[in-house]
């Protein structure tokens, strides 16, 4: 059994994402929710918001307790980009890509023996 989320459109680029996740991955769901809220960073506030809800999603559904949960999956995608221009010198363009990111994190539930 599995519990998904999956954020999209998120406003940070994957790769400031991308730097989290393996601290993260090594971790259990609920550890790293812990690790996450003390990380000073604004990409460590996004995927605790993501981690949380494929938590709660996991509750409701799986009907388990949360210390029971593992990754499944758990990456960070390129989403779209928002491509702007800028003026530059001698009458040239600077562009400027403002990236997203996806979000997907999937819990499956541990078998207890």
């Amino acid at each position: 059994m599995e519990a998904k989320a999956y954020i999209k459109n998120v406003k940070i680029s994957p790769k400031k994402l991308r730097f989290l996740l393996p601290e993260v991955k090594k971790l259990k769901p609920l550890e790293a929710l812990d690790y996450l809220f003390y990380t000073p960073k604004k990409g460590a506030r996004i995927l605790y918001q993501a981690l949380k809800s494929a938590i709660d999603n996991a509750k409701k559904t799986l009907k388990i307790k949360e210390d029971l949960l593992k990754f499944k999956v758990l990456t960070v995608e390129e989403g779209q980009k928002l491509k702007r221009y800028q003026p530059g010198g001698r009458g040239t363009v600077k562009p400027i890509v403002k990236r997203m990111s996806h979000i997907k994190v999937i819990l499956e539930s541990e078998e207890k023996k």
